[in-house]
């Protein structure tokens, strides 16, 4: 359990309440430098994991909780403070709630869930920490978005709505295939 890949996993969820901090506290270039070190840490310990052979049950929970928790905090504190569109936020922190929601209710039905990203969710998820950095990036003076920021806002929208939907489409036909029989 106390692998490499799992260790920073758990240095990623100890990173969230620091982000926050900063977020809170308009620090919006260390909040910047903390949330790409935390998305640099969510790609790190996926590669180690599997370079090393080190996969595990922990790191499978974990890492998408990392994620998510991530992703809505700073959508939503970013929202609070008008630098990202609320519909943007409500729809990253929905998808997120909703797959939530189905993973535990699949567990209820249907029993064990092996928790694995597609691609389309690792896109999205690429791209949310990109879009989020960025309007970090930008409310830190680190760099200049001009008008190319709101097609971003549109695109990520898109990118929640569509992996949201193919994650109920793919779960939904798991469940339906390894439901109890009545």
């Amino acid at each position: 359990m106390l692998t490499l890949p799992n260790l920073i996993t758990v240095a990623r969820v100890l990173l969230i309440p620091v982000v926050a901090f900063l977020l809170l506290d308009h620090d919006y270039k260390l909040a910047f430098a903390v949330f790409v070190a935390a998305a640099l840490g969510d790609w790190l310990d996926g590669f180690l994991a599997r370079r090393l052979n080190q996969m595990s049950q922990l790191g499978a929970v974990l890492d998408p909780i990392a994620d998510k928790m991530t992703m809505m905090i700073v959508a939503i504190l970013l929202a609070a403070q008008e630098m990202l569109p609320i519909w943007l936020a409500v729809v990253i922190v929905m998808r997120d709630a909703i797959i939530v929601a189905g993973a535990v209710a699949y567990r209820f039905v249907v029993g064990h869930i092996e928790m694995a990203p597609t691609r389309l969710s690792k896109a999205n998820t690429f791209l949310e920490f990109g879009v989020l950095a960025l309007v970090m990036a930008r409310a830190g003076r680190l760099i200049e978005t001009g008008a190319w920021l709101i097609p971003l806002f549109v695109l990520l929208f898109a990118s929640v709505l569509v992996s949201g939907a193919h994650y109920v489409w793919v779960w939904r036909r798991k469940a339906l295939d390894n439901a109890p029989p009545r």
